[in-house]
């Protein structure tokens, strides 16, 4: 790199670039200018791959640890609030983060419900 009227100049040895030339610039720029295309491209075909694959009846993400009936349980029993998240999840044979990711968010810290 060097310094010149304009700032910093870059200077590529394996591609001839050289940010101090216009010619330089204007090159660094179309490189820039290509690499965003790129981008936008990935981008558009991971999006179009996605809805394919939804149309085809697939869904992405990981596989949920509990099973609704399961999670309908632990709700249940975390609304008793006669166990802890802890005993459900050993209950459960799952760990307390599952636990507290399929609990209802408003219930969480509001402690035993009014039967």
């Amino acid at each position: 790199m060097r310094l010149n009227e304009r700032g910093v100049g870059l200077r590529v040895l394996e591609q001839g670039i050289d940010t101090s030339t216009a010619e330089g610039r204007a090159m660094f720029g179309m490189l820039s200018v290509l690499a965003e295309l790129q981008r936008e491209l990935i981008i558009a075909n991971t999006r179009d791959g996605l809805a394919a694959a939804r149309a085809r009846g697939r869904k992405g993400g990981r596989r949920p640890k509990l099973t609704p009936a399961q999670a309908s349980h632990a709700q249940e029993l975390y609304d008793a609030g006669n166990l802890t998240v802890q005993q459900i999840a050993d209950l459960l044979k799952t760990p307390r983060s599952t636990i507290y990711g399929h609990l209802n968010k408003q219930s969480i810290g509001r402690g035993p419900q009014p039967a």
